[in-house]
């Protein structure tokens, strides 16, 4: 017999007293945050509220279309059909149900006693709503002590399922942002430990001496916070060595923040460095600079050469003050950021010409690294050519490639004016090219062998006259540099200590053409 539907007759005083029962459940549901604990205290204190032999709420999985119970009293774990029994008839319809006698309706699905051993004789079922009025699952209530449930117990159970869905869905959400977070924080850790790995001392490959002695600097420098200068000849591996730097010190979990002086219009160089703020100009909105960016961490200014003399200024003032101020604010925002500076340049000869000041030079050289040239480093020219040429066979899934002596001769005997940069690209044109599991001489890039042709041929002796060497000579040199860098005639000629009008001026003398 469903007695859900029989009169309902309501002893006030006897349910002001359940209700605040009702409410000290619902305060105790909603401080408590882990679910299974929570359903856990659920049941039991709707056992005692409702003077019940024992409570179970069922959570509806829509994917698999089943109801579970996470827990019962007994700590008992079930998984069923949620068109089934009392339980899926409450899920279908959104109906309280309340029977007497469970197994004189034809509703019941005996299978759940048989599994757990439990005899069910009353019965009390009412949904569970989530705030937008879904079903979430169904809060039932067994064998209630002294006869049958009543409507009032019908009322308390609707009170109870009510806060308790809430309390679940909320439970719910915590543990799946606990498990995003934990998920995040595991990825953020093996990222960091992927990214540290890239910049150990270990992966500057090379044995020369003017190599080994710029890693022990760096290791000697790693628990320091002092500022460095890093010179060395452009693709020379400056910004490597600032990210090992960074990497191998106490800042390595602070940000490494990294701006191309050489690329920024001088006209946003203050706002880009220093942040601006709202309203400066129409349009303009708050923003950050780069010395805040790197709050904490390393600041990389690269090309720090070409900074004009007003900011070298600014920069200067940061660098004492240890404090940036926004373009268009007042407020003075300190700072602490270690700073990490390269360039291509002769400071010192810049100096001398005005172009750079000398204060600031000095401010900038606490530490000094110079990044040797490929050229000056000869002997580790194999090691790095054979790793880079691993390096993409590997990328691109292709056998492993080896250079044969030829090749490694020319290699060693060219100049590289690109310098590592160069030699990388050479490396990675080969393995995608590379048809076989070699890589010959005539293999490599007609500027590197026509270059390392201009050094065997100064270490030989030759009856030509010498104005017809130096022609050669000067002729390759130019050819080999624009191929390094690509035909650009700007960073062609300053690789050549040139002016471009100069260069220009020598291209049509040997009929070089401006572009492959």
């Amino acid at each position: 017999m469903d007695l859900s539907k029989r009169p309902s007759v309501l002893d006030p005083n006897l349910l002001s007293e359940k209700l605040l029962s009702v409410l000290n459940v619902c305060e105790k549901m909603n401080s408590e945050k882990d679910l299974t604990a929570l359903l856990d205290l659920i049941a039991r204190e709707a056992t005692g509220l409702m003077q019940a032999d024992k409570a179970s709420i069922s959570l509806l999985d829509r994917e698999k279309g089943e109801l579970w119970s996470k827990t019962t009293l007994d700590g008992e774990q079930i998984r069923f059909d949620a068109r089934l029994g009392v339980a899926g008839t409450v899920v279908l319809t959104g109906q309280t149900i309340n029977l007497e006698d469970a197994y004189q309706d034809p509703r019941f699905y005996r299978n759940i006693d048989a599994l757990t051993g439990y005899c069910t004789r009353s019965l009390l079922a009412a949904p569970l709503r989530n705030f937008v009025g879904e079903i979430i699952g169904v809060f039932e209530v067994l064998n209630k002590k002294g006869g049958a449930f009543t409507p009032e117990d019908e009322q308390i159970l609707k009170a109870l399922a009510a806060q308790a869905a809430i309390a679940i869905e909320t439970a719910q959400m915590i543990a799946d942002l606990r498990g995003h977070r934990d998920q995040l924080l595991e990825e953020n850790t093996h990222l960091w430990k992927e990214v540290e790995g890239r910049f150990f001392t270990q992966n500057i490959l090379g044995t020369s001496e003017k190599l080994k002695a710029v890693l022990r600097l760096i290791e000697q420098i790693s628990g320091s916070s002092a500022d460095i200068l890093i010179t060395g000849e452009s693709g020379s591996g400056k910004e490597l060595v600032a990210k090992t730097i960074h990497y191998n010190s106490v800042r390595a979990r602070r940000p490494f923040v990294a701006l191309n002086c050489a690329a920024l219009p001088e006209s946003l160089m203050e706002s880009e460095l220093f942040g601006i703020e709202k309203g400066v100009a129409t349009g303009v909105e708050r923003r950050v600079g780069k010395f805040e960016a790197a709050e904490g961490g390393t600041f990389f200014l690269d090309e720090v050469g070409d900074l004009s003399l007003t900011a070298q200024a600014k920069l200067l003032r940061v660098l004492q003050e240890r404090a940036v101020e926004h373009v268009g604010g007042r407020k003075v925002i300190p700072i602490d950021v270690r700073i990490l500076s390269a360039t291509n340049k002769d400071l010192e000869a810049e100096i001398k010409k005005g172009n750079f000041r000398e204060d600031l030079y000095f401010r900038l050289k606490v530490i000094h690294i110079h990044m040797p040239a490929v050229r000056e480093i000869s002997d580790d020219i194999p090691l790095l050519a054979n790793y880079f040429l691993a390096k993409y066979c590997q990328e691109l899934r292709k056998e492993p490639i080896k250079l044969t002596p030829q090749a490694i001769s020319s290699l060693m005997n060219y100049r590289w004016p690109g310098n590592v940069r160069e030699l990388e690209n050479e490396m990675k044109r080969l393995a995608i090219l590379a048809q076989g599991k070699t890589v010959r001489e005539e293999d490599l890039s007609e500027a590197i062998r026509a270059g390392s042709g201009i050094k065997l041929a100064l270490n030989s002796k030759s009856e030509r006259p010498l104005k017809v060497m130096v022609t050669e000579i000067e002729k390759r040199m130019i050819q080999e540099t624009l191929q390094a860098y690509r035909h650009n005639q700007q960073q062609s000629a300053k690789a050549l200590g040139l002016s471009r009008q100069g260069l220009i001026k020598k291209m049509r003398r040997y009929g070089i053409r401006s572009s492959p």
